[in-house]
């Protein structure tokens, strides 16, 4: 398959073909069908985070499901998907109790060697590694999308949504009637408002220095904006 890798910070990433394993059991392999190029992404192509190189990078996306392994019960081939970047087992402490962003076992969930080039074996990035055709991932990773859904907008689910909208429900747990104010109105900042309109802010002030920032802050759900 075809995917888009990362040889060293700051020089373009390079189309190559790549191979990636069938799934094994409580894995799944997607066709992928949008991806988003996160901020994240762009810090690893900069070289201001660090990963073991070459990389496929891309951690936001969304895709068809093609193949399941054995055990995998939450989806099937054909299904619509969107995959969450954090991994957890689904069976530690923090995961039953509704912190899967707190695994304590997600550094061992990493598939190393399940996809390789030239024959030598990659790290999975965010154990998606989307830059790609295609995505080996954990099927707890997988949710089902609604057919009248574009996939080009299910997949920024994957990170700017439950990013923004985890920030409002999650982190400040913001209440019916409560004023909040978002600085910087990017794909978070947008979604972090939207998250507070759904919240039931009574006054949401965005702030940027961008025009048109400001007026998507507004369809986004913005009460005033600076």
């Amino acid at each position: 398959m075809k995917a888009a890798v990362l040889y060293a910070p700051n020089q373009p990433l390079v189309i190559e073909d790549i191979e990636v394993d069938d799934p094994q059991a409580n894995e799944v392999l997607i066709k992928t069908s949008a991806t988003g190029v996160c901020h994240s992404d762009l810090h690893f192509m900069e070289g201001k985070w660090m990963h073991p190189m070459p990389v496929v990078l891309g951690h936001e996306s969304a895709g068809v499901v093609e193949k399941v392994g054995p055990g995998v019960t939450n989806v099937k081939a054909g299904d619509r998907v969107v995959v969450a970047f954090v991994q957890s087992c689904g069976e530690c402490d923090r995961c039953i109790t509704g912190r899967p962003n707190l695994c304590s076992n997600s550094q061992s969930l990493n598939r190393i060697g399940r996809i390789k080039l030239n024959g030598q074996p990659m790290m999975q990035f965010a154990g998606m590694s989307a830059f790609a055709e295609k995505q080996l991932v954990s099927a707890k990773a997988c949710v089902k999308v609604p057919d009248g859904v574009p996939m080009e907008a299910a997949a920024l689910v994957g990170c700017s949504v439950m990013t923004g909208v985890g920030a409002v429900t999650n982190t400040v747990k913001l209440q019916v009637g409560q004023t909040v104010a978002v600085i910087g109105c990017g794909g978070v900042g947008l979604n972090i408002i939207q998250g507070a309109k759904l919240a039931g802010a009574s006054r949401i002030i965005a702030v940027d220095m961008l025009e048109s920032k400001l007026a998507a802050a507004k369809e986004f759900g913005a009460t005033d904006v600076v």
